[in-house]
């Protein structure tokens, strides 16, 4: 199930929560983040550097395995006046794509979140070398954690 409607994504979860995991798909690499079961904070995990598609599937499923998240959370790039992009629509088939890993997954809007992420990282003096290797990780937990925060917030369900 895909959706970009925090609550049809919480209504596939499971009833006692558990971690999520988010994803920052872009042309080169995939960042990926974990948040805890009790969805209070998300956390930088990997970047992957991205080849064909049934690597990335391949390396996305042993990220699976290993993190064990019930939900997936994956950046939809929009344009600022919330429109879609060519990039859109390429995120959009890569989350279809993402079906034999049969988890939720909910498109949560990505505008600013790498711009938030670098400014950041600038403020801590963080040099550009270790920037460009850590914002596409830091940028899906940046996502996760808007999305993490909005479902925190739903009104209870019943």
């Amino acid at each position: 199930m895909i959706t970009t409607i925090a609550t049809e994504f919480a209504a596939a979860l499971p009833a006692n929560g558990g971690r999520l995991a988010g994803l920052d798909v872009g042309t080169k690499t995939i960042g990926l983040a974990t948040c805890d079961s009790g969805w209070s904070f998300a956390t930088p995990a990997d970047t992957v550097k991205r080849t064909k598609f049934t690597a990335d599937l391949a390396v996305l499923a042993s990220f699976i395995t290993r993190h064990k998240p019930v939900g997936l959370v994956v950046g939809l790039p929009l344009n600022l006046d919330g429109s879609d992009s060519p990039r859109t629509q390429s995120v959009r088939a890569f989350a279809r794509n993402l079906a034999p890993l049969d988890l939720p997954l909910l498109l949560w809007d990505e505008r600013w979140s790498t711009v938030a992420v670098e400014r950041t990282m600038i403020e801590s003096e963080m040099s550009r070398a270790k920037r460009a290797e850590k914002v596409d990780a830091h940028a899906a937990a940046h996502i996760l954690q808007g999305a993490i925060d909005a479902l925190v917030n739903l009104p209870p369900s019943g």
